[in-house]
């Protein structure tokens, strides 16, 4: 079971460091279907979505919205409802995190 727990920490750290530090770039997109077909997998295997994807999911309740940028950050400006786990928190706070929803992380 330790192993499992340590393994979910180590991946969701992966996620959340390739998420803020990828160079691929969305394009603009009015699509309103599944992400998986409006967004293409880039080629580090982060899952993206669109904005309108994002606000539908909100919308629904189906996702847990992280903002790991600092905490000055946060307070200029961001996602409403958007919980503040700065990067280097996230492994030591992820009992915070819910087993039930897709984990949306954002940054600048």
């Amino acid at each position: 079971m330790r192993f499992l727990s340590i393994f979910a920490i180590a991946a969701t750290g992966l996620v959340l460091f390739a998420a803020c530090n990828s160079t691929d770039k969305l394009t603009g997109t009015n699509s309103r279907t599944s992400s998986a077909t409006s967004v293409p997998t880039p080629a580090d295997g982060v899952r993206r979505i669109t904005v309108t994807d994002l606000q539908n999911m909100m919308s629904r309740n189906e996702v847990f919205v992280i903002d790991v940028r600092s905490e000055d950050s946060y307070k200029a400006g961001h996602i409403r409802g958007a919980k503040l786990i700065p990067l280097a928190d996230t492994e030591k706070r992820s009992d915070e995190l819910p087993k039930d929803k897709l984990i949306v992380t954002y940054c600048a």
